[in-house]
């Protein structure tokens, strides 16, 4: 039977329509947005409706995405209202429910070797057909690796263009014209010199289906980031900005629901612990406590404000135990150590083998990350209430429908009868993967029987948050006898599984102490990006694998974050050895790599580039993402940094920070820590060395002009900043700076 517009708008009325996803495997879904009164469904990602009187027409876009701060809501509602030519001041949005219509088959593919390594590692999946099954069935709605763009940017637009495509339908035959002539603009519909609005139109379009191939605009409405007339403000301000400037805005901590109570928590250390005792006698003298829960690792109590809760809890001094790994930076760096020295490299990936050129190498540098915190401002925080035999969670989580399954798992019930209402995020940076509070919000409300906060305090989120994983690396070059050319590279890293680990506990449910036993295996993904682009005729990249016995979790910029520390701090180095200014000698390397090459001289110029000499203060650095899209296409995301650094008072400063962004600058100079049995050194967000807004400095930031496929810059922004700042405080100081955050080594 087939489905028409109309069909699934008037389905969506009664509950029945469906929608049709993969054409290649057609799979019927519910419609999964709602119309509320005066309102239609266009698809997935698309509601209109009339709003004050009956004199305005709303679009309200439904977003499938974490809102952290990045700005994806605004993204989202931008792509729909310029293809559909609606007023931008008439667009509203709405967190998507959970739906296999926002399975993100981009993202799927991309993690193929976490959940089919067999057919990943062979090739086999070319035209994304399982990616997407896959994607579908979870349904994966995940917001990470900044894969927004690449698998909903044509969808949206789709949205957008059967909307338009309805509405000029209906202003072509009161007009009695051809509605491929009509333009929208404005939320107006237009023809020569007459014009109709979407409100005036908008019960007649929802009679028309929009063709069966959705019409795009020749060229969607592209604007560069960031760059207006002087004097005119942005024509798509932030649609979050004005609530969140006054206060008004709704984060996750802000839920208030009638006869709620607040509950604090006390988890154990890093690691695998047990909850081993507790004075439940002494959290009975605190005024206004409601009750007090355990679990095999953890204990919360549960009070009439949070304060209070939080009392309850300290006063019972909870008492944990291990029951396998504990956390402990000294025996972190052993393992790295070892495993550098002594262990069986495994190589990844090679272009030539380089190891006969690398018998004596010409320069051998060795790169060490500590562990680093997300330290999102806001931290981890849920609501749950149980009614009428439902569980219903607000949380602001990156992974929506892993959070109901951790819930339901909890709560003892099913999948079906848990009702998530994302939120918005205080921040994240990849913290807002970890699941574990739905689990432990359920389990509280159950045994409550009461609508339940829980809110994790500043030290329980160091405490309990998993880090990004440390990492060792040892990285060889060889040069050409007279010096201008790299002729050899190898790239060694000492980095457990932390993709594969990480990947069990999100995807497959694993326990924290359970997923530490994967640290040992060969994963691709935690080397990601430490293949050089540069045009060097004998280069490798191998992973030397490690179990460290320490949690750790993804982070904002991935292996990226590390491996660009990596490749442009030495490619800085060999241009120091050979006698060569940094921005040519890279510039050398590039053959076949316009954009790059475009980056780094355009940062050049921005930053008035003048050489790299010594005492100069400035460093360069670039760096290439790449993200496959399905059918061979790739999308590529490319940035250079310019940074101008000085030592002072034995303090790291920056000065000017090209193209970077200020999460870079924050762990280049702070955000790690070790762990002592399992508690981390630095647990408050002062002890961290995080820059405060004094510190933070001037930012330049230009666009390049290309008409490439957009690539979302939120992973790419913080890579190159690192090695930017450590390559200019080498050209401050004649220091080499080789461990992150930089101040490890004193300044």
């Amino acid at each position: 039977m087939r489905l028409t517009r109309r069909g699934m708008l008037v389905g969506a009325g009664v509950g029945g329509a469906l929608l049709i996803a993969f054409p290649l495997i057609p799979r019927r879904h519910p419609v999964p947005l709602q119309a509320g009164k005066g309102e239609h469904v266009v698809d997935a990602f698309l509601k209109v409706g009339r709003v004050k009187g009956g004199k305005d027409c709303v679009l309200t876009v439904a977003v499938p995405f974490c809102e952290m701060g990045q700005g994806i809501t605004t993204l989202v509602a931008q792509i729909v209202a310029d293809e559909a030519g609606a007023d931008w001041r008439k667009v509203a949005v709405e967190a998507a429910p959970i739906s296999p219509a926002y399975a993100d088959p981009v993202l799927s593919a991309k993690w193929a070797p976490l959940w089919m390594p067999a057919f990943a590692s062979l090739g086999q999946d070319a035209d994304g057909m399982l990616a997407r099954l896959h994607a579908e069935r979870g349904p994966l709605m995940i917001t990470a690796d900044g894969t927004a763009l690449a698998a909903f940017e044509t969808p949206l637009r789709e949205a957008g263009a059967a909307l338009r495509a309805m509405m000029a339908q209906a202003a072509a035959d009161k007009w009695g014209v051809g509605w491929e002539e009509c333009e929208t603009k404005g939320s107006f519909v237009s023809h020569q010199n007459k014009r109709l609005s979407f409100a005036e139109l908008l019960d007649a379009a929802v009679d028309y289906n929009p063709p069966d191939v959705p019409v795009l605009r020749a060229e969607p409405p592209r604007e560069k980031p960031g760059q207006f007339p002087e004097g005119s403000p942005p024509s798509h301000p932030r649609l979050d900005l004005p609530a969140k400037v006054d206060g008004s805005f709704t984060f996750a901590g802000d839920v208030r629901l009638p006869g709620m109570v607040y509950a604090a928590i006390a988890h154990g250390p890093q690691g695998a612990s047990v909850l081993s005792s507790y004075d439940k006698q002494a959290a009975a003298a605190v005024r206004g406590l409601v009750g007090v829960v355990h679990a095999k690792r953890w204990l919360a109590a549960v009070a009439t404000d949070w304060f209070s809760a939080d009392k309850a809890v300290r006063a019972m001094e909870p008492r944990f135990k291990a029951d396998g790994p504990i956390a402990d930076a000294e025996k972190v760096l052993v393992a790295l150590d070892k495993a550098l020295t002594k262990g069986e490299p495994q190589r990844l990936l090679a272009d030539g083998d380089p190891d006969a050129l690398l018998a004596k190498p010409s320069l051998t540098a060795r790169y060490d990350v500590e562990p680093a915190f997300h330290a999102p401002l806001e931290t981890a925080s849920a609501t749950a209430r149980m009614r009428h035999g439902s569980l219903e969670l607000w949380i602001a989580t990156q992974a929506p429908e892993r959070a109901r399954r951790a819930a339901a798992r909890a709560a003892g019930l099913s999948r079906r009868d848990v009702i998530v209402y994302p939120m918005h995020a205080g921040g994240s940076f990849d913290a807002r993967l970890d699941v574990r509070i739905a689990a432990e919000v359920a389990a509280i409300c159950k045994v409550i029987g009461k609508p339940v906060q829980l809110t994790y305090s500043r030290w329980q989120e160091a405490l309990a948050g998993i880090p990004r994983t440390p990492v060792s690396a040892q990285l060889d070059g060889a040069l050409s006898p007279d010096k201008t050319r790299v002729l050899g590279w190898r790239a060694r890293l000492a980095v457990p599984a932390t993709a594969v680990e990480s990947g069990a506990r999100l995807l497959d449910g694993w326990g924290v102490g359970q997923a530490l036993e994967l640290q040992d295996r060969v994963d691709p993904m935690a080397c990601e990006g430490a293949m050089p682009l540069y045009r060097i005729p004998e280069k490798a990249v191998e992973q030397v694998p490690l179990a460290l016995r320490q949690p750790t979790a993804r982070f904002r910029g991935q292996a990226h974050g590390y491996t660009a520390f990596f490749t442009e701090s030495f490619v800085d180095e060999l241009a120091h050895a050979a006698g060569k200014e940094p921005l040519s000698f890279r510039v050398g390397m590039l053959e076949g790599e316009p954009r790059l090459v475009a980056c780094l001289q355009g940062a050049g110029r921005l930053a008035q580039w003048g050489g790299g000499i010594e005492a100069s203060g400035q460093g360069i650095a670039c760096h290439q993402m790449e993200l496959a899209t399905g059918g061979g296409a790739v999308r590529k995301g490319l940035i250079a940094v310019v940074a101008t650094a000085r030592s002072e008072a034995g303090v790291v400063r920056g000065q000017q920070i090209e193209g970077g962004l200020m999460f870079g600058l924050a762990h280049a100079v702070g955000g790690a820590s070790g762990y002592a049995k399992g508690r981390p050194l630095a647990g408050r967000l002062s002890q961290l060395g995080l820059p405060l807004l004094a510190d933070c400095p001037k930012v330049d930031i230009a666009f390049a002009d290309s008409n490439e496929d957009p690539f979302d810059p939120g992973e790419l922004g913080m890579v190159a900043v690192a090695p930017a700042i450590a390559n200019a405080l080498f050209s401050a100081t004649g220091v080499r700076f080789r461990r992150l955050p930089l101040i490890s080594e004193g300044l």
